[in-house]
């Protein structure tokens, strides 16, 4: 019954990141990633309570918890959606929830949704190309123009977004309209949107919902692939915990909007905290 919730840990090994040429262009270094005693209210509802963790650069953080724990309101927050009653989130030197999501976005902080929102009717490629937004230096007068520096730049801009179409294992979709995808696939599209926009830090909300068990392997190897090529750290909310546990190094657990318990995916499996929210007071 326990294996079944909460998943098997499984060791998680650091990964060295290795100084080489990358694929594809990559951000700043990942900054240490502070939420400190975080509240949240909506109306007389409070979402999450006095919620404080750590991220490290670089590495992989889970946000677990049954449903209605708070897990996706903190990740609006963390992406600048939500505004914080109380407490504050700080990625290095910066204060997170002082600023607009684009602003958020500005830092290297870049997010996938719990619900996939793309652009359906679109190629892979021209979702991808949305995520190079704001790294885009020309105008639109330039590019409509179709001037030699515009051209220039849709041209490196369409070989980062191949790149990473390569390292998700999508390139061979590049030119297929989203709408024609297999769930699998939109996830991860909507992943490589996110990883165009050169992010440092990468919130992932659910990126296996709905997934088969293979396709979550799978899933998790992409993740562990991209952690490794591009050094970035990786705040992720899932349901799965068997993915979970597997992949993160620090898990963060959270019930009614407050953390129950912390620590590696084995400690938090023995908590009796987590036991209790999980499998109930007998259990426990």
């Amino acid at each position: 019954m326990q294996e079944r919730y909460l998943g098997v840990a499984v060791p998680v090994v650091a990964t060295e990141v290795v100084e080489s040429e990358p694929a594809i262009p990559t951000a700043e270094p990942p900054q240490r990633l502070r939420v400190e005693g975080l509240t949240v209210r909506f109306g007389g509802i409070t979402a999450l309570s006095e919620v404080s963790f750590t991220v490290e650069p670089g590495t992989v953080h889970a946000l677990i918890g049954p449903n209605g724990a708070g897990k996706s309101t903190l990740v609006n927050v963390l992406g600048g959606t939500y505004r914080a009653t109380e407490g504050a989130v700080h990625y290095g030197d910066a204060e997170l929830t002082a600023l607009r999501p684009d602003r958020v976005a500005g830092l290297g902080v870049a997010r996938t949704f719990q619900n996939i929102s793309l652009a359906l009717e679109d190629t892979v490629e021209d979702n991808l190309l949305v995520g190079r937004h704001r790294l885009m230096r020309r105008g639109l007068v330039p590019g409509m123009l179709r001037l030699p520096g515009a051209r220039r730049e849709e041209r490196e801009h369409r070989e980062t977004v191949g790149g990473i179409a390569e390292m998700l294992g999508i390139a061979h979709l590049l030119r297929t309209p989203v709408h024609t995808l297999a769930y699998g696939d939109r996830k991860r599209v909507e992943m490589g949107r996110a990883l165009a926009a050169r992010p440092s830090l990468l919130l992932l909300d659910e990126p296996v919902a709905g997934m088969t068990h293979g396709e979550s392997q799978e899933m998790a190897e992409t993740i562990r692939q991209v952690r490794r090529d591009l050094g970035l750290s990786i705040v992720l909310v899932e349901h799965d915990m068997p993915f979970v546990m597997g992949l993160a190094e620090q898990v963060t657990v959270l019930d009614f909007g407050k953390k129950i318990a912390e620590g590696t995916p084995a400690a938090v499996q023995r908590d009796p905290e987590v036991l209790r929210a999980y499998l109930g007071a007998a259990a426990a």
